[in-house]
């Protein structure tokens, strides 16, 4: 009997890492996030889809998932990517004066669709114990062992996926070097994002690292890929990333766009900095507003890792300087934060002994241009051999060509630029041919 139980015991986690991860739902509709009080606004609706079927209309208010009410914008990204396809869901919905109830069951995102490439859709299972949605593409119709880059992504709790109607410079940007690079190109979904399972909007900074660091020993077991000639292509917060995971898994090259090298409690001071310049502000008024509002804010956040709630609780002075929810911040919780802050990732360029590619946007405002010389100038130090510093004219963060900062700051459409993405193919081919 006790053999027959231990064979049980020993089965039950196989078969729980074995489950194939679900497809993700797809509202085929459009809305406006909560952002003050509860409810996510229908914007807009497909004909014949699930909601046009439960008769929801265009101005109706979600007020609750599955019981769950929608009451911020992180719990309505948490409601938006757990919901799996042909699983009955209930809605609580207000129209007007009136509130009802409806269920329905939503349709599946449709996968990715790329030209010249073979697209494969798999998981990894971090150390952390998370099931984590991969896609993988590779050139189609040719044998052999390729050359490989993985996509470490920035901060944010949005997908890699590029399903049909993804049409940001971001996604295009991800659709040309997939269909174009003749590499085999490696992306992870976030826990909690796209099919993946667990909640981004509570998943920690090591945690998230685990998921990054799966996906590496995933793709250097293929066998169509050569494990020799792995590029780390990190963007944003994922550029700060890229050494580390270089470094750890003897990779051969780093690009890195729109990074930053310093803390990330010197980065938030920097970055409230240049939005109070962008908004009309003198520089009097900045310098009281930074040395009574957002140095203590800060400090009390990510120095002696407190909540946004509890520094404003000991100071209550200080909610005016704080746009953000009492212990998340674009999105992630405050954890993630702490831990980001007590991570040594400046050393980290110190050691990297591989090719480096850097990559700065000169109208991108939320990095720091003077972060992306300090690390030329550690590798010069460190008597580096093979890095360069490109600054992209006209580039923003979000891989979109704007004539200043001020225009990408308040919003401006832009343009998309192939010519970024086309570099990078470029210094693919440097560091690995």
């Amino acid at each position: 009997m006790k053999n027959i139980l231990k064979s049980i015991l020993f089965i039950l986690p196989c078969l729980v890492i074995g489950q194939e991860l679900s497809r993700r739902g797809n509202w085929q509709a459009s809305f406006k996030e909560p952002t003050d009080g509860f409810g996510a606004k229908v914007v807009s609706i497909e004909p014949n889809s699930p909601m046009d079927k439960a008769n929801i209309k265009v101005g109706d208010i979600v007020l609750k998932v599955d019981g769950v009410h929608v009451s911020s914008l992180e719990q309505w990204s948490t409601i938006f990517y757990s919901l799996r396809e042909d699983k009955e869901i209930k809605l609580m919905v207000r129209r007007l004066d009136e509130v009802f109830n409806v269920k329905l069951s939503l349709n599946a995102i449709p996968l990715e669709e790329n030209e010249n490439v073979e697209t494969i859709y798999g998981q990894i299972v971090s150390d952390a114990g998370i099931k984590q949605r991969t896609i993988i593409t590779r050139p189609k119709n040719v044998k052999g062992k390729f050359p490989s880059l993985i996509l470490v992504q920035g901060l944010s709790c949005s997908t890699v996926e590029v399903f049909p109607g993804r049409n940001g410079n971001w996604s295009k940007q991800i659709k040309y070097l997939v269909e174009n690079s003749n590499m085999v190109v490696m992306r992870v979904e976030k826990p909690g994002v796209g099919d993946s399972d667990g909640d981004c909007s509570e998943t920690d900074f090591l945690t998230e690292l685990e998921g990054y660091r799966a996906a590496i020993r995933t793709l250097k077991g293929k066998d169509y890929v050569d494990s020799k000639r792995i590029v780390v292509y990190g963007s944003s917060l994922g550029s700060a990333l890229a050494p580390l995971l270089a470094n750890e898994f003897n990779l051969a090259g780093i690009i890195s766009e729109g990074t930053f090298y310093k803390t990330w409690f010197e980065h938030m001071l920097e970055i409230e900095r240049r939005i109070r310049q962008m908004s009309g502000d003198d520089e009097a008024t900045i310098t009281k507003k930074m040395n009574q509002g957002y140095i203590p804010l800060y400090y009390g956040m990510l120095v002696q890792q407190k909540t946004y709630q509890e520094v404003i609780n000991e100071n209550p002075s200080l909610v005016s300087y704080n746009y953000h929810s009492g212990r998340h911040m674009y999105g992630r919780p405050m954890e993630y934060y702490h831990q980001l802050q007590k991570i040594d990732l400046a050393s980290e360029w110190q050691k990297v002994k591989v090719p480096v590619r850097i990559l700065y946007g000169s109208n991108d405002w939320i990095m720091s241009e003077e972060d992306h010389h300090m690390i030329i100038d550690i590798l010069d130090k460190a008597k580096h051999q093979d890095h360069k510093l490109v600054v992209y004219p006209g580039l923003d963060h979000w891989n979109t060509i704007h004539k200043t900062p001020d225009d990408s700051f308040n919003g401006e459409t832009g343009e998309w630029d192939d010519g970024v993405p086309k570099l990078i193919v470029k210094w693919c081919k440097e560091i690995l041919y």
